[in-house]
């Protein structure tokens, strides 16, 4: 096939890798237009999917968002091209986030095809991992992949642990007795979808919940909320756990959008690398909160996001929309 020939159904199979990237509650906020004349995607802001408690000022949307953006870029790299990429290109219309235009064949990136096997592979984890620590070659090589996304991605240790361990500890009481993090839970949790077969298109399923924490440090968020899950087991989970905070050096929307290409790009080689992974976000939630998760030693830094590590068992995806609801083909 000519690599230069974007076809409908080729422009479609590169929205289906984006659309794989995790979001807040799985809520999916993107949008995708193509264009065939001038074979450029838009990829846009879906207003409707924010969740207007635990992220007013959507930034959790941006880094979704950021995230797919990156799948979608190494899923054109994986077909041959190079992803020429502009953040929020128009002043005048935030909610367009991004725009790619595939040039080439013959120019694309080897080291983001290279995560292609990953796209599709990579599943948020909600289920105990073993207390194996993760080797230094890997951390480092975690770290290196933030960093060519202009992040940096730091893995606490100790005190500065515990005192993280603490925060989001702290969260996760607050979000049990909140009556606007409970309503998000109600608007984007599934408790009653128990298999893959006929779960809603998105939201986070019952069968993707995991077991209730019954002891271990893991800061686990609990879908569950106050509901009964039928079926639901409880687990120790890890006694160490081994998080990473991955921070940027400012706070508007386009560093929240290279903040998740830089998650997506850690999480996918994460999975090369045959590690679990899943997110511990409680805090970020809550603004007094997140400002303590910063660098402790520089005192600067924007914390993003906050991501569990680690070994453990396969996972069965989420659900994702259909491409035909997120993708609008024009000339």
């Amino acid at each position: 096939m000519d690599r230069q020939a974007l076809t409908d159904e080729r422009a479609a199979e590169f929205v289906r890798d984006a659309a794989a990237a995790p979001s807040l509650h799985n809520a999916q906020p993107w949008r995708f237009r193509h264009f065939r004349g001038s074979r450029t995607f838009e990829m846009r802001a879906d207003p409707g999917r924010a969740l207007p408690h635990a992220d007013p000022q959507r930034r959790a949307l941006h880094l979704g968002c950021g995230a797919a953006l990156l799948n979608l870029r190494v899923a054109l790299a994986h077909g041959g091209w190079h992803p020429a990429v502009r953040l929020l290109p128009d002043p005048a219309d935030p909610g367009l986030l991004a725009t790619v235009r595939p040039a080439g064949p013959g120019t694309a990136d080897g080291a983001l095809a290279a995560l292609y096997p990953a796209v599709h592979r990579r599943h948020s984890s909600r289920y105990p991992f073993d207390d194996t620590r993760i080797p230094e070659r890997i951390r480092t090589a975690l770290g290196d992949a933030a960093r060519s996304e202009g992040a940096v991605l730091a893995f606490p240790s100790s005190w500065h642990l515990e005192e993280v361990l603490e925060l989001l500890e702290e969260a996760e009481a607050r979000n049990l007795t909140d009556r606007g993090s409970g309503q998000d839970l109600a608007d984007w949790t599934r408790p009653d979808d128990s298999s893959p077969v006929g779960a809603a298109p998105d939201g986070v399923p019952g069968y993707a919940f995991g077991p209730r924490k019954r002891g271990g440090k893991a800061p686990m968020r609990d879908f569950a909320g106050d509901r009964p899950v039928a079926g639901r087991a409880a687990a120790d989970f890890e006694r160490s756990p081994q998080l990473a905070v991955l921070s940027t050096a400012h706070d508007r929307p386009e560093d929240w959008l290279r903040a998740g290409q830089a998650m997506e790009r850690v999480l996918l080689l994460a999975t090369l690398e045959g590690l679990s992974t899943s997110f511990a976000s409680q805090a970020l939630e809550w603004s007094d909160l997140r400002w303590p998760l910063r660098d402790p030693v520089s005192g600067t830094g924007q914390a993003q996001i906050v991501m569990r590590l680690g070994y453990g068992p396969e996972v069965p995806a989420t659900p994702r929309r259909p491409v035909p609801d997120i993708l609008d083909i024009r000339p």
